[in-house]
């Protein structure tokens, strides 16, 4: 005798593994629920939810995430890297080979400005899920939160007026250092570990996400990109003509009207402005020395958070489509680029905004006006939302170049002044010891004059207006000094940082200020005879000394001023004191 189940039941039955499955994956999403959607997007993520959450995301999907350390933090703490590789393939060189392209994206570098550190958790959960797709040319290397010391930081009370979220971190990191000042000096850990992180990566991209202060507007998002006549040559065109252009086009396509960094200087926005100028000492100017793509999302302080950080997924989203439909192109670019930088032979160190160059944007601003300060009764400035408008602005983006300085065939650097050599290393920067003594030709720079900052600068007094003399010498050298050849991709970089006209160069960020100290001298009584005896015996000398007397009446009326300029010219003088340890190799 046969038995047969109901139809029903047995269409239960059938649907039944289907019915698991969904439930199961409800139960699944809903588990990788993140605190701001939790909290109705009025809160972010502490630093130990956000590790926790990218640990839970690495092990539940690792055929497609790794999740890894790199380096220290001024808090104590290792920096992580998340990468999503949709063919999980993680070794980076091989990623490269594959001709996949690498887009960076760091996050909390302030943590006052945690959009990023919510946006990317919220990205790479719905990509993992598949409600978003990855296209199988790009890979993401994401930096959860970089400034974890200030994270641990938490106050309700930092940026005060700041629209949310409830609670965040400081902006200073464990040095109370600002990370984003911090690229080319490297006081912290962390900029030493997200040097790490850049060269391991070679990222095509790079997207350091931020939240704007300033002034009031309608846009809720702008954008600070890579200077393009900093980055220069071909890339620098394609992001002037064609990068930047597709992200606008794609965020409208989202609804959002994206507008260049609002770098208005305390001015009124509506009168225009001038593209801020990203020294290599901030993330984007630190990576055009490499030949990256470099952006800095600024959403809008006085926006909701839940719009802040929408956003900034929305951008990330136009970031990954435009690089995967221009892949190819870009790794031309780029490829073309490392290629010439080993060869060029002279490079800019400065550069001047052109205020005779200027493109008209459009614009959505608030009228602007005043009225008497509550706290002294004097005119105050205030924004009123009840009369925006949108009008066209100059908008200056053009830089011009300046302050050529001609590539040495390589630098040397003695290994005393091993801070900066480390800080070489970290940068993958290709340096070869001395095997031996060696007394080499070089040319050597002589700082003349310079300014220094009244008041410290994250731990630094700044140098400026610096200006060199150079002479051409024979150098002792010692075995184990570097020998750097100017015939890698870090040239740039080198250029930028060795150089000590140079804005941000080491010399500029005191490291070399050791020179511009006296340590050898003379008592007067004693050297007036042994220079009186030198000076007699050098009759070029004596002329030199004459012209000086004619030339100034109060060097000619100072006993110890004309002491003192026999001393330096003579073979007496401390040949270390205001040297520029840095030294030039002109010829082979």
């Amino acid at each position: 005798m046969r038995h047969f189940l109901p139809a029903r039941l047995l269409r239960c039955m059938l649907y039944l593994p289907l019915f698991l499955c969904c439930i199961a994956h409800a139960t699944w999403a809903q588990d990788l629920s993140t605190v701001f959607e939790r909290s109705h997007a009025q809160e972010t993520v502490t630093y130990a939810q956000c590790i926790q959450y990218y640990q839970t995301l690495a092990k539940r999907f690792p055929h497609t995430m790794q999740l890894r350390t790199v380096g220290q933090t001024d808090a104590g703490f290792p920096l992580h890297l998340l990468v999503y590789s949709p063919g999980g393939e993680f070794d980076f060189a091989h990623l490269h080979q594959q001709n996949k392209r690498i887009i960076l994206i760091n996050n909390g570098i302030h943590p006052g400005e945690p959009d990023g550190v919510d946006a990317s958790m919220l990205l790479l959960r719905d990509i993992a899920l598949g409600r978003k797709n990855l296209p199988a040319n790009i890979v993401l290397a994401v930096i959860p939160l970089y400034n974890i010391g200030g994270a641990l930081n938490r106050s309700p009370d930092f940026r005060v007026d700041q629209n949310g979220p409830a609670a965040f971190g400081s902006r200073g990191n464990g040095q109370n250092l600002d990370l984003n000042r911090d690229f080319i000096k490297s006081d912290s850990k962390n900029a030493l570990a997200f040097q790490q992180i850049y060269q391991l990566t070679d990222p095509d991209v790079l997207i350091d996400n931020h939240v704007s202060n300033g002034a009031d507007y309608q846009h809720i998002m702008t954008l600070l990109t890579s200077q393009p006549d900093k980055l220069g040559g071909g890339m620098g065109d394609f992001l002037r003509n064609q990068f930047e252009p597709g992200l606008f086009t794609l965020m409208k396509e989202k609804g959002y009207d994206l507008v260049p960094y609002v770098n208005h200087n305390g001015d009124l926005p509506d009168s225009g402005w001038v593209a801020f100028q990203d020294n290599p000492r901030y993330s984007t100017g630190y990576a055009t020395l490499f030949h990256t793509f470099a952006f800095m999302p600024e959403t809008h302080m006085l926006k909701a958070y839940a719009l802040r950080v929408k956003a900034t997924y929305a951008l990330m989203e136009c970031f990954i489509a435009f690089t995967s439909a221009h892949s190819n192109d870009m790794a031309a670019l780029r490829a073309q680029t490392k290629k010439e930088v080993r060869t060029q032979t002279s490079f800019p160190l400065e550069w001047k905004p052109d205020m005779q160059r200027d493109s008209l944007i459009p614009f959505k601003g608030f009228q602007a006006g005043y009225k008497p300060s509550g706290i002294s009764g004097l005119p105050r400035l205030y924004y009123d939302r009840s009369l925006p408008f949108t009008k066209q602005v100059k908008f200056y983006n053009h830089f011009t170049p300046g302050n050529y300085v001609a590539k040495p065939t390589a630098y040397i650097i003695p290994q005393g002044w091993w801070a900066v050599i480390d800080i070489l290393k970290n940068n993958q920067v290709l340096l070869q010891p001395l095997a031996h003594d060696t007394t080499i030709a070089v040319a050597v720079y002589h700082i003349e004059d310079y300014k220094t900052a009244a008041r410290p600068y994250e731990k630094h007094f700044l140098h400026s207006g610096v200006k060199t003399s150079t002479s051409l010498q024979r150098i002792s050298f010692r075995k184990g000094d570097y020998y750097i050849p100017m015939n890698q991709v870090a040239n740039r970089y080198l250029m930028e940082t060795l150089e000590p006209t140079a804005g941000d160069s080491f010399f500029a960020w005191n490291f070399f200020d050791a020179i511009l100290g006296q340590k050898e001298g003379y008592s007067d009584y004693v050297f007036e005879d042994i220079a009186a005896d030198y000076l007699s015996q050098h009759a070029d000398l004596q002329a030199l000394l004459a012209r000086q007397r004619a030339a100034d009446t109060a060097f000619a009326k100072s006993a110890a001023a004309q002491l003192e300029f026999v001393y330096k010219h003579s073979p007496y003088a401390e040949p270390g004191f205001l040297r520029y340890p840095v030294f030039r190799v002109v010829n082979e």
